[in-house]
């Protein structure tokens, strides 16, 4: 099991300088709403998946004052693991914006563990976590984007291999649909393409294969948990639906993929985009076999996404053989008495769970004396007796 031990942060957002020793078991940060409770989550998000939850440029993570002097923001942690320790660091430096005169700024990113210096590829699965949030009823009402995200995320942290090949194939997505548009102008050839189909069946059909294979696991995991949250009977199902057919071997995916290319390139012609492949992938969230989607309460999704967030760290957990850092950002106080309690012992099973709340008597209430407790506020943080 994992655990953090030790969280610094230097220029994070509104947390200017925090360095927190932290215990195994649950954590608790609690004050009230904007003084950096959820920003302790995203940096320890962070160091698991070396990008932030909450941002759409890398550099809103700098602290403004910060960047404006061309400074550094900085996330460190020390992740006790069964067999060893490391020392994760995120960094950022600010740097003038290319475009001279706009008064802005970039970053420049810098990952090291261990003193080594790291990709965001190879940090992903070195340690793994899992964030619960009040968005995550948009992993059953929203875009099948973030269902595929979610995805993504979750077998990434399992396997190293998939994130690989999942940059690959974006890239030879990227490739093939600028050669597609190319094609609509007149300006290349139909025969540019087979080898860039190639590569796109090669790196498509091991990511659908893959992805289908865990949901198959996940189907079960999410079936147990939402029968403990729901206390109720009812027949959930999680079905994987690729935009080509998943099922049966890799060769036979391969087959099915070259198929739908044919299939479809009188559209692909038109469109000049690529319109079969796992970028076009959904899974369904059926419950006594009508689609939450579509159909569901939003009581029934917020458990529907409970039930998978928790799935998602029972499969890391038994992939790994090293339960994920369980991270809950303010979504006890949305959940009924039943439900909340659910929830925290399913989550209390892990070696460390990282908890945010404006009500602390709610987890006390529950944890007592066995948590560690944080007072938030102003952008400190002090340990509460």
């Amino acid at each position: 099991m994992a655990y953090l031990s030790r969280l610094s942060l230097t220029n994070f957002r509104n947390l200017v300088q925090i360095d927190l020793e932290l215990p195994p078991g649950i954590v608790v940060f609690f004050g009230p709403n904007a003084q950096g409770k959820t920003t302790l989550l995203e940096a320890v998000y962070l160091l698991a998946i070396s990008r932030s939850f909450r941002a759409e440029n890398e550099r809103e993570v700098v602290n403004f004052d910060a960047a404006a002097e061309g400074g550094q923001a900085l996330v460190g942690g020390a992740v006790e693991r069964k067999e060893d320790r490391l020392a994760v660091y995120v960094g950022y430096q600010s740097v003038p914006a290319a475009a001279p005169g706009s008064g802005g700024y970039a970053v420049r990113k810098e990952i090291r563990v261990s003193r080594v210096r790291f990709t965001a590829a190879q940090l992903v699965g070195l340690v793994t976590s899992v964030l619960f949030t009040a968005d995550d009823v948009q992993l059953v009402l929203g875009a099948p984007s973030i269902r595929r995200k979610f995805l993504d995320i979750l077998i990434s942290q399992a396997d190293n291999l998939y994130l690989k090949t999942l940059q690959r194939y974006q890239r030879v997505v990227q490739q093939r649909n600028r050669l597609l548009r190319l094609r609509r102008e007149g300006r290349a050839g139909a025969e540019e393409l087979v080898f860039w189909d190639g590569e796109l069946v090669r790196e498509g059909a091991w990511l659908t294969w893959k992805r289908s294979e865990v949901v198959k696991r996940l189907n079960t995991l999410c079936g147990e948990h939402h029968l403990r949250l729901s206390g109720t009977e009812d027949d959930f199902r999680m079905e994987y639906r690729p935009s080509i057919q998943g099922d049966g071997d890799l060769q036979e995916v391969e087959d099915s993929f070259r198929e739908s290319l044919a299939a479809t390139e009188a559209r692909e012609r038109a469109t000049a985009t690529t319109t079969a492949g796992p970028h076009r992938d959904d899974f369904d969230l059926l419950l006594n076999r009508v689609d939450m989607g579509t159909y569901s309460s939003r009581g029934q999704a917020r458990t529907i996404a409970l039930s998978l967030r928790l799935a998602e760290a029972g499969y890391l957990a038994a992939v790994r053989q090293e339960g994920p850092i369980m991270l809950l950002d303010d979504v006890l106080s949305e959940m009924d008495a039943s439900r909340r309690r659910r929830v925290m012992e399913e989550t209390a099973r892990y070696q460390q769970t990282l908890i945010t709340t404006t009500d602390v008597d709610l987890v006390r209430d529950y944890y007592g004396s066995s948590a560690g407790y944080f007072r938030v506020e102003n952008g400190k943080v002090c340990r509460d007796a």
